[in-house]
This record gives structure tokens, C-alpha cells and sequence, in this order.
């Protein structure tokens, strides 16, 4: 299922490189409908293409906006511009101070582990703690953290640095595009207040209750789902469920209805 017509496949720590670079900036992809995942990741792969040295710590630790504007591909609907720009820095400071400028010491340091490497994701970059307070009480998403691990697997086909033994401890990771197909299925069902707010284009703030509950609800929901297909004898993670999901969402986008609209760092 790994594309390699928009994304860069390489040696093994430039392969590491540049997913490292591109689920920093795996967030945010409205309200410009010309600015996709698919653009991100393509520009990203050229940006590498053109210049091997793009993404080396030192660099990426010394950005400004316009720089990433150009990484980018140009252009100006990108969104969080600002802040996707304060994400490369930190990226860059972090891996230049503690990981030898190398993103794959840190796969390394995980010792094929997947959730050793969320958690230590979460534990170098403040830009990948994507958790927040639901009524007292602490919840955990780690979207890009996950994906992270999720697409080193994905790209090294389960070997090398992307061998994890623990793969199916990942969960979906939480958008607006799964939920949007999962609400268009019938699995998901909104209040009259959360559909209203939804089906207008309203803005769900970051870390709201409502915004909270169509996260944790569609992670809870394709759980069931892959627990429904393993007893049917198809044996899915979460994650390849959530491939299956998200590609399928992307395909059929102008036929669902509105996704819920959150500006955020974390998807």
C-alpha cells in the first residue's frame, strides 16, 4: 500500500530523514482544497531530490517561514505557515542537541518498538504531544508520532528501520477525514448540535469537548471495526484499517459531508 510516486524512497536515514520531516508537517490540510497530504509529500520529495542536504538538522534548526514556504513547494495557501516553520526548527534543534543530527539514532533508540518510539517521540518534540484534558482527565491521541512509525513501516516494508514487534499496538491515528467517512457510513452519529456545527463550516476549537469525542470516538470506532474483521478470520491493524479507511475517504471526499474543522498542529 506504500506510494512511492509522491514520496521519496531512499537509503535508510535519508528514507528516515525525510519521513521525519514530512509527519512534522502531516496536519492542516484545509481550507485550501489545492493544498493536500499528496502536495506535501511530493514537494517534500523533490525539495530532497534537489537538494540532499534540505532536511540536515542544522538547516532545518536555522528556517525561516519563507524558507519552508519554498520547501513547500511555494505558494501562498499553505496553511499555519507560522507554526509549521516553528515545528522544522525545533525538529532541527532537538536532533542537532541529543540524536547527532541523525533521525535514525532515534528509530535506533526504540529497539523496534513501536510504542517506544511514540513515547519517545512525544518525550524529544513539544510539537508531537498531542494529548490533551477531557473532564479531568488526561487523553492521548499521539497522531503524528504514530503515523510516523506507521509510515516507517509502511516504507521499509516491516525491515530495517522499520521493523516493530509491537506494530499492532498503534491505533488509528485521529483526523477529520475517517471520521467524516465513518459519519457518511452510519458508524459514526452526530448530535443535532455537533452536526450543525459541522455541516455549517464552524470552527470546533482545539481540545473542545466536541472535538475531543469525534477524535476519540473514531479511534474507539475502528477499533470495533477491526475487532468485527478479525473475528470474520481478516487478521488488520489498526493502522492498515486506517489506510484502508483514509485512502477511501480521500477518493470519495466531494461526495461526504462536511469534516469537522479544527485549526491544529497534531492532524
Amino acid at each position: 500500500m506504500w506510494n512511492d510516486v509522491h514520496h521519496f524512497r531512499g537509503a535508510s536515514a535519508a528514507t528516515v530523514q525525510y519521513l521525519l520531516v514530512l509527519d512534522a508537517l502531516n496536519f492542516c490540510f484545509w481550507p485550501e482544497p489545492s493544498w493536500d497530504y499528496n502536495r506535501l509529500a511530493l514537494a517534500l520529495k523533490s525539495a530532497y531530490l534537489a537538494d540532499a542536504s534540505c532536511f540536515q538538522a542544522e538547516r532545518l534548526a536555522h528556517l525561516t517561514q519563507e524558507d519552508t514556504r519554498q520547501l513547500l513547494g511555494g505558494g501562498d495557501d499553505i496553511p499555519l505557515l507560522p507554526q509549521r516553520t516553528t515545528l522544522l526548527r525545533e525538529l532541527g534543534r532537538v536532533l542537532a542537541a541529543r540524536w547527532e543530527g541523525q533521525p535514525l539514532n532515534l528509530v535506533t533508540a526504540a529497539t523496534h518498538s513501536a510504542s517506544n518510539l511514540v513515547a519517545l517521540m512525544s518525550a524529544e518534540f513539544p510539537g508531537f504531544r498531542d494529548h490533551t484534558i477531557y473532564r479531568g482527565h488526561p487523553v492521548y491521541f499521539y497522531k503524528r508520532a504514530q503515523i510516523f512509525v506507521g509510515d516507517l513501516w509502511g516504507s521499509f516494508e516491516g525491515q530495517g528501520a522499520g521493523r516493530f514487534d509491537d506494530i499492532d499496538q498503534l491505533t488509528m491515528f485521529a483526523d477529520y477525514r475517517v471520521p467524516q467517512l465513518l459519519r457518511a457510513e452510519g458508524i459514526l452519529d452526530y448530535s443535532e448540535r455537533l452536526a450543525t456545527i459541522v455541516d455549517l463550516h464552524r470552527e470546533l476549537p482545539s481540545g473542545s469537548e466536541l472535538e475531543i469525542e469525534i477524535r476519540a470516538t473514531t479511534v474507539h470506532a475502528v477499533e470495533l471495526l477491526r475487532r468485527a474483521l478479525a473475528a470474520r478470520g481478516y487478521q488488520i491493524t489498526a493502522l492498515e484499517l486506517d489506510w484502508i479507511l483514509w485512502n477511501a475517504g480521500e477518493a470519495q471526499q466531494e461526495q461526504l459531508p462536511a469534516h469537522h474543522r479544527t485549526l491544529t498542529i497534531y492532524y
